[in-house]
């Protein structure tokens, strides 16, 4: 015999007045969050109400129906239509469609309430994202989805992106084989073939990081903040027909841009352009190139040029930047720190006030003929030009044989020829003592009086040089100032002939060098460094030895250490079996710059060096670069990255340790590697931490 199966009952539905219903004091949500009952009463306005209210009829003493009806499910649209009805949009006798259980029944109110909430199941993120896209393929626009569900444009633009993905790579998502943060990281590219090129290789992989995905589906395109987009433009490279990735989720920094060819291509039609104008002073070359190696201009010689003066206009505005810096200076004298809009207002003065004490140089006509300019990108993304070099052979021949004959009214340069106790000289005269030297010449007589012999010269000049040592070291002050005199005329005029102090630096050229190097933050400073000396410094040398004379200590000092810094040499190198130097030569000049180093307290890091693919990560061992994960952000970090080949575990690295303050140990200071070693083990710890939660 068949079993029958009982049929449920459903509670019947009706519309009943707004002003015959009250909220039940059973309705189980007593945090308020989420979406605001403002919102939610603007989208009953607008819609009508989607969802009936549970509601239960509110009996007498006596156990009989009042006619009045109490809300446990449903508080929130109830609230949402009182405050309509307060607003006047809707009518106190409004009826509102409810579902009513029965008097008496055996389910609680509470239940209700409590069920209401915890069985509603949450959209599934990929519906919502289609409906977005249905819509607006329906009409809608952006603007017009967001306002309906009251998020910012922003929101309905991220989730539209999310559709550009593969339909493959959506159905994993749907199927939980994804994270939305992945999905997400994969809308930043609309090759779909790409999209799951990558999917396929890190799906295969222990890390599926959405960084990696990122970094994967972008690892072929220039960064928007790179120098050859802000030296081009954005509009200009779009104009072209270059296209931009962007990053709907994250801070992007401007984006992608996915043609690097076309990029380079602009970027040298720019600097070709620019180069003609430059070549149209009247220079007689121009070089141009993206970026020149350290020490390009050093075999040429360089010409001078005069500042262009500032004219009316220019000197009334830097006058009234600087009275209104001095004015704001004084104003917040006893503050202790300038307000955020007033100290954006000095920045700007301060940058105004610099343009205009940075005068351009205007050049000799004559001088511009046999000269040039190089031309390259500077690493801010502007031009860079250096005007006024010449080549040695483009050098007038009277300018050369002044060179080589030396300063005139001092002891010419005279070397000792090994025979007959003679000295070799080219001739002239000696001190204003009235004699001259020749090698193979006897003196000519002048005034009756026969020229002193030479050995007896010899002697005398010995007597006076070793007085004049004594002299020397007893006034530091002249002692500086003949050293700076050489040693100046050494760097800037490389003057040949004898000098009264045998002294001088050779500047120790850097041919190798990492691409970054040039446009780093040392080689900025050096420049600006010496170009604030060069001009500086007066025309001729004796003008030069006075205004050595008369600098203050400070300022002696500081030319001094600039001078000598061209003669530093830290470098390592490796020496032939049976050269000239050998290699404990080079160990010693590295532990003396190790010295140097720990007194300067030399932090690379500060300096702005940081381990790049191109300049180390890419050009060591797996385990060498394993190492410095593993110092600078811990075992974990480490093991993240272990199973990658090398290229790619070498452009993970880089991003680890991006900011980290990680050195190899030939940049290392002794007594900064003890700290630094502290606050790498520290970040590691960090890192785990946060891998941890």
């Amino acid at each position: 015999m068949a079993t029958t199966i009982p049929k449920i009952s459903l509670s019947s539905s009706r519309d009943i007045p707004f002003n015959r219903l009250v909220l039940s004091q059973s309705n189980v949500r007593r945090v308020k969050s989420g979406l605001s009952i403002e919102e939610l009463a603007r989208d009953i306005e607008r819609r009508g109400l989607l969802q009936s209210l549970n509601v239960r009829p509110i009996l007498d003493d006596a156990g009989v129906e009042t006619g009045t009806y109490e809300v446990p499910a449903g508080g929130r649209r109830f609230r949402a239509l009182e405050l309509l009805v307060k607003q006047k949009k809707l009518a106190k006798t409004a009826p509102v469609p409810c579902v009513v259980r029965e008097a008496g029944s055996a389910i609680l109110a509470e239940d209700d309430s409590l069920a209401e909430n915890v069985q509603r199941v949450a959209l599934h993120p990929l519906d919502q994202f289609r409906a977005f896209r249905d819509m607006l393929e329906k009409g809608m626009s952006e603007e017009e989805i967001a306002a309906a569900f009251f998020v910012a444009p922003a929101v309905v633009k991220q989730r539209l992106r999310l559709m550009t993905v593969s339909d493959k790579l959506l159905d994993i998502y749907e199927q939980d084989g994804m994270k939305l943060e992945q999905l997400m990281a994969f809308s930043i590219s609309d090759d779909h073939a790409r999209q799951e090129q990558v999917w396929e290789i890190v799906s295969q992989s222990h890390n599926r990081e959405p960084y990696v995905i990122r970094r994967m589906l972008t690892e072929k395109t220039v960064r928007a903040s790179d120098a050859r987009a802000r030296f081009v433009g954005l509009d200009t490279y779009l104009a072209a027909g270059g296209l931009i990735m962007r990053d709907l989720f994250e801070a992007d920094d401007g984006g992608w841009l996915q043609d690097p060819a076309a990029l380079d291509r602009l970027v040298m039609e720019k600097l070709h352009a620019a180069g003609e104008d430059i070549r149209a002073e009247g220079w007689k070359w121009v070089e141009t190139a993206l970026s020149f190696p350290w020490g390009h201009t050093r075999q040429f010689v360089e010409i001078d040029g005069t500042e262009v003066p500032l004219t009316d206009e220019e000197t009334a505005r830097l006058e009234a930047l600087r009275a209104e810096q001095e004015a704001i200076e004084a104003e917040y004298a006893q503050a202790d720190e300038y307000p955020d809009e007033v100290d954006a207002r000095l920045g700007e003065i301060e940058r105004a006030i610099l343009v205009l004490e940075e005068r351009p140089l205007a050049f000799d006509p004559a001088d511009m003929a046999r000269a040039g300019a190089f031309v390259s990108l500077a690493s801010d993304g502007t031009l860079q030009v250096e005007r006024g070099f010449v080549l040695p052979e483009d050098m007038p021949a009277e300018q050369e044989q002044a060179d080589d004959v030396g300063s005139t009214g001092e002891y010419d340069h005279a070397v000792y020829d090994g025979q007959d106790d003679h000295i070799a000289d080219d001739g002239g005269d000696v001190g204003g003592e009235g004699y001259s030297i020749s090698p193979d010449v006897e003196p000519k007589e002048e005034d009756g009086i026969k020229a002193l012999p030479d050995r007896l010269l010899t002697e005398l000049t010995a007597w006076r040089t070793l007085a004049l040592r004594d002299a020397f070291a007893s006034n530091p002050h002249i002692a500086l100032t003949e050293l700076l005199h050489t040693l100046v005329r050494d760097v800037y005029w490389q003057v040949s002939g004898a000098d009264c102090l045998e002294a001088y630096v050779r500047e120790i050229p850097l041919p190798v060098h990492s691409p970054d190097m040039p446009g780093s933050l040392p080689a900025h400073t050096l420049r600006q460094r010496n170009e604030g000396w060069k001009h500086d410094l007066p025309d001729d040398e004796d003008a030069l030895w006075r205004w050595i004379d008369g600098l203050d200590d400070a300022s002696r000092m500081a030319l001094l250490a600039h001078c000598l810094s061209f003669g530093v040499n830290a470098l390592y190198e490796r020496m032939p079996a049976y050269g000239a130097m050998s290699q404990r030569s080079v160990t010693e000049r590295l532990k003396r710059a190790d010295r140097l180093a720990a007194a300067l307290s030399l932090d690379l890091v500060e300096a702005g060096w940081q381990p790049t693919v191109e300049n180390y990560l890419g050009r060591v061992t797996k385990a060498r670069i394993l190492q410095a994960v593993r110092e600078a952000r811990g075992d974990e970090a480490a093991e993240r990255i272990a199973h990658l080949k090398k290229p790619d575990m070498a452009r993970e690295a880089e991003r680890l340790l991006d900011g980290s303050g990680w050195l190899p140990e030939a940049l290392r200071t002794v007594g900064l590697a003890d700290q630094a070693q502290v606050e790498t083990v520290t970040a590691g710890e960090d890192m785990e931490a946060i891998a941890a939660e």
